[in-house]
């Protein structure tokens, strides 16, 4: 008899009330594979674009959202060495084809998670993979950032911002921001060095010498961040390749620009756990919704102006 669990799908692509609860058949462990029993699940902007505009890559007959996730391990399937049942963890498996967060169960490879961190629960695990993970690869991996550099940090207070700038204070950086007035306290106490306000002032005039841009936004932000960078310096975009700068431009400036999209990375998710459990990242839960209530965490992330993270309570 074919197990059964709740879960979240979209009865079709486009507005968030297309999220409805549903019955599913619960997934099965395959060869190095754990099947996890999710406590919580991590929103993140990428569920609303592809909730919107169509899946891509490989998805299941019944789609269902979501890559971060937290939970404990219910079983595991041939070869797995790593976990045993009951053992909780975090990751965002399988990104960027379907994890299936919006569940009670997602089975992924075993080396694709790591232990959660001893000191947080679950919602706050499963706000972090997605978000640290872009930080991490984006700042350190991609940009090289080292102790002593300048780095300048858009939507600082936004899931990725936030997290990038406690990320950037460990590895010794000093950290600017972009963000609203309103939030500069809350990034000061992350660590921020210095804080501008976009809707009153330019960035692009008020900021210089800078070794890293991390540019959240897109857009215009790109070739705006250019000036500010030194010879030499990174500026890694994040939201889609339409936000990269003139390449022209950037290389009479002597910047270097690409496209970061985030992988799965269980080595950097011992990393982030480790800054977590050393006190030097936390994680800033916005809102805690109720599974079923996936198409209202959707709408309010929407607005764009979430302070941190929007997380689901599976279990």
């Amino acid at each position: 008899m074919t197990r059964k669990m709740r879960a979240v799908t979209p009865r079709a692509w486009g507005a968030p009330e297309n999220l409805v609860p549903v019955e599913v058949d619960r997934p099965e462990p395959g060869l190095t594979e754990i099947l996890v029993r999710v406590h919580a699940a991590g929103v993140n902007p990428v569920d609303w674009e592809i909730r919107a505009e169509g899946a891509f890559g490989s998805w299941g007959e019944t789609p269902i959202l979501g890559y971060d996730v937290s939970g404990v391990v219910e079983e595991v399937g041939p070869g797995v060495t790593l976990y045993q049942p009951g053992d909780a963890v975090f990751g965002m498996p399988r990104f960027p084809e379907q994890t299936g967060g919006y569940a009670e169960f997602v089975a992924a490879p075993a080396r694709r998670f790591a232990p959660k961190p001893a000191g947080i629960g679950h919602e706050e695990a499963a706000a972090l993979p997605l978000a640290a993970l872009t930080a991490w690869q984006g700042m350190i991996e991609t940009a090289g950032l080292r102790a002593g550099q300048r780095v300048l940090i858009h939507a600082a207070a936004g899931g990725v911002g936030h997290l990038a700038v406690q990320i950037a204070k460990a590895h010794g950086a000093y950290v600017i921001g972009t963000a609203r007035e309103e939030k500069h306290d809350f990034l000061r106490s992350l660590g921020a060095d210095e804080l501008i306000d976009y809707t009153v002032t330019d960035f692009s005039e008020a900021v210089r010498d800078v070794d890293v841009v991390l540019d959240g936004v897109g857009g215009a932000y790109g070739d705006r961040s250019l000036p500010v960078l030194r010879r030499g310096g990174h500026l890694v975009t994040l939201p889609d390749p339409g936000g990269l700068p003139d390449p022209e431009r950037a290389a009479e400036l002597g910047v270097h620009t690409g496209w970061t999209v985030v992988e799965p990375d269980r080595l950097a998710l011992l990393e982030i756990a480790r800054l977590v459990d050393e006190g030097k990242l936390r994680v800033e839960i916005n809102t805690v919704l109720p599974l079923e209530e996936a198409a209202k965490a959707h709408a309010q992330g929407e607005l764009g102006r979430t302070q941190g993270k929007i997380v689901l309570q599976v279990a």
